[in-house]
């Protein structure tokens, strides 16, 4: 930061700073976003051990036995 540092009029300081504004407004934007992520991959996680546990008690209530399947005959 020597002889070369430039001087900001109040304009161009203005200008930086509502520029820099924008930008922590688009940083809070996408923090929100990757929260909503988060916790969506956290429901398809419970979504998930929910569906293995409904699957293993369908096949508990089925007993010893498989499931009993008819196909349909094609003409």
């Amino acid at each position: 930061m020597g002889a070369d540092r430039k001087h900001l009029d109040d304009r161009q300081l203005d200008a930086l700073l509502e520029r820099l504004d924008r930008l922590c407004d688009e940083v809070h934007g996408l923090n929100r976003r990757l929260d909503q992520h988060d916790a969506l991959l956290r429901i398809g996680g419970e979504l998930a051990n929910l569906n293995e546990s409904l699957q293993a008690l369908a096949y508990a209530a089925l007993g010893q036995q498989g499931p009993q399947v008819r196909r349909r005959r094609s003409a």
